[in-house]
């Protein structure tokens, strides 16, 4: 099975390499990365994320619902996602979006 690296420059928090196709929510937790999961479900915003692949690879796009959620958190923001919709194709550089 293959697997993705997850980054988190910026912070103290170690690599991990997860799953290909992985949900994000069933891996990170807070001893093992600066991200916060709410609701789960992509409606609260909790997970709101800046991404960079580091491969180069382009990531899955968001599904409908996400992308409506996005233009609410991050309008404008073509590298934001919320980590709970993510399905992990890459490997990537993740950077929460602090909600002001």
């Amino acid at each position: 099975m293959s697997t993705h690296r997850i980054e988190f420059p910026g912070t103290s928090f170690a690599p991990v390499d997860l799953p290909d196709l992985a949900s994000l929510p069933l891996h990170l937790t807070v001893h093992n990365s600066p991200l916060l999961f709410g609701c789960r479900s992509g409606l609260c915003g909790t997970c709101l994320i800046e991404f960079e692949t580091i491969a180069g690879e382009a990531l899955m796009a968001p599904e409908a619902a996400e992308a409506e959620a996005l233009e609410i958190y991050a309008p404008g923001n073509p590298r934001a996602r919320l980590a709970c919709q993510l399905v992990l194709s890459t490997d990537l550089r993740l950077r929460k979006i602090d909600s002001a």
